[in-house]
């Protein structure tokens, strides 16, 4: 299992059209492939609007294939493969927060 962080600082965004064709602004929070699988995946967060109350805790799964500068996004629709997805990003949210927690304990 191997995930690519995001830098912090400069937030990958992407744009996807909804139903209407109106382009929705996404940023990138992680991008991982699953072991024993050449497939990728990536995790998206909605970037909150001027008209937004506030931030959305909605988080969107793809399957993606980039060539050269195309991205190409993919719907989960394989329950067994979204259940893959789910415990990865899990796993690796988890081992994120466990350095989060390392981290704040070596500054104290």
């Amino acid at each position: 299992m191997t995930n690519k962080p995001i830098n912090e600082e400069e937030p990958e965004i992407i744009y996807i059209p909804d139903e209407e064709g109106n382009e929705e602004e996404f940023e990138v929070i992680m991008r991982f492939e699953v072991d024993g699988s050449d497939k990728k995946y990536m995790m998206l967060v909605p970037v909150p609007t001027t008209n937004d109350e506030e931030e959305s805790d909605e988080v969107y799964a793809f399957r993606y294939e980039e060539e050269g500068d195309d991205l190409q996004l993919f719907t989960i629709d394989d329950e067994e493969e979204w259940n893959i997805v789910e415990e990865t990003f899990n796993t690796l949210m988890d081992e994120m927060d466990g350095q989060e927690e390392e981290e704040e304990e070596v500054i104290k």
